[in-house]
């Protein structure tokens, strides 16, 4: 549950059980991806949220900014969805590969329109 005003007003660790180590090993630039599998069970609104992030490939830092909880808490939710085949992760991009210039341009484009 979020207030604008307040935040969060649900602690982080409930929102994973109090669990603090995701089952699966996770970089904050991991790529995660939906499968389009259903799952096996009830997802609670967090995993719901994040799943549905989740349609195309998008880094677990950048999931954590939009539903607004820490890296870990992020961590712990993407784990439950591996476990049950709802996402499969890809490693980040290697850093060695020079980045594609037209990419750049882009996201440099969007961060002059939102400043």
């Amino acid at each position: 549950m979020l207030d604008d005003e307040a935040g969060r007003l649900i602690r982080p660790y409930t929102v994973c059980g109090g669990r603090t180590r995701p089952t699966s090993d996770f970089d904050l630039l991991t790529l995660v991806r939906a499968t389009g599998r259903g799952t096996h069970g009830y997802l609670d609104p967090d995993h719901s949220q994040v799943l549905l992030l989740c349609r195309d490939a998008t880094p677990v830092a950048e999931i954590a900014a939009h539903v607004r909880l820490p890296a870990t808490v992020t961590k712990v939710l993407l784990s439950d969805l591996v476990d049950c085949g709802a996402v499969t992760v890809s490693a980040p991009p290697d850093p060695d590969v020079d980045p594609d210039r037209h990419l750049l341009e882009a996201v440099l484009h969007g961060l002059r329109t939102r400043l």
